[in-house]
């Protein structure tokens, strides 16, 4: 009997121990996966961003994730770079504008940076100082955007940004007609927090939202294959673009089945009982 009731008392005690493992591990696992330095898309290394920027969308200056940009301009001129983001991803922009001393300015002057994704929809800003007013006196103005969790699949009346392109663009929206033409100088950075599974929509898109990829695809789907290289504006992130079957929520589904198996397991060791007691007969 002793020997009965400490058997169960270690099984009991065993079950308890994985079970609480199993969700030490799986309420642990997702902001690892997010905060992880390590999993950030910024690359490392000392190569030099572009010194230009693009005047239209169609012009605009690829910028690589994780990398800065310069341009030298004026007062009043449209400025764009692209940069890639792929699902799961959390693209942050920020701009700084250096601007001419200030016995050469009239007064203050509405800086405002702008993002679009590939289908040049404007996507709203989570938080940041999108639109900032530089004093007279002021010498420089920054700018930030951060923008909402790209998304893998949304349904097309929706808003929602997807993987593909993304277009900024940084002009002045207000400032005196005196100021106009005086020259500028512009750095733009981007930076990519990865955000893991928990921001999958459950569907992947055919192709990202990058411009000439359908033309490309259209191409080497034909009976031979497109005589162009297939080269877009944007390239795409260091590691290619998501596959969109692979998400940590696999890790995730596997861990909840083998927790519910210990917990049928540990809730049938509690019910089960003692067995028969020592006293009562076999047969009885």
């Amino acid at each position: 009997m002793t020997r009965t009731l400490r058997r169960t008392r270690g099984v009991r005690l065993a079950l308890t121990g994985a079970l609480l493992a199993g969700l030490t591990l799986l309420t642990t696992a997702g902001p690892a996966l997010a905060d992880d330095p390590s999993a950030s898309a910024s690359p490392g290394g000392d190569e030099a961003g572009p010194t230009e920027a693009g005047t239209t969308f169609r012009t605009a200056t690829a910028l690589k994730q994780g990398r800065s940009g310069t341009a030298q301009a004026s007062a009043g001129d449209y400025l764009y770079w692209v940069f890639p983001a792929d699902a799961g991803q959390r693209p942050t922009v920020e701009a700084t504008v250096k601007l001419p001393e200030s016995a050469a300015r009239r007064g203050t002057s509405t800086w405002q940076v702008d993002v679009y994704d590939g289908l040049r929809r404007r996507q709203a800003c989570m938080y940041g100082h999108q639109t900032r007013k530089a004093a007279a006196d002021a010498a420089t103005v920054e700018l930030s955007c951060v923008l909402r969790p790209v998304r893998s699949w949304s349904e097309p009346w929706a808003n929602d940004p997807l993987a593909g392109s993304y277009y900024v663009r940084l002009t002045v929206v207000d400032l005196p007609a005196a100021d106009l033409g005086l020259p500028v100088d512009v750095e733009v950075r981007t930076s990519i927090k990865e955000l893991g599974g928990g921001h999958d929509g459950g569907g992947a898109l055919a192709e990202p939202l990058v411009p000439g990829v359908s033309v490309a695809s259209a191409g080497e789907s034909g009976g031979r294959a497109s005589d162009a290289p297939r080269t877009v504006a944007t390239g795409e992130p260091e590691d290619g673009w998501a596959s969109g079957w692979w998400t940590d929520r696999w890790l995730w589904t596997v861990g909840g089945g083998v927790l519910a198996a210990l917990a049928a397991v540990f809730g049938y060791s509690l019910t089960r009982g003692r067995g028969r007691p020592a006293h009562v007969p076999p047969g009885v």
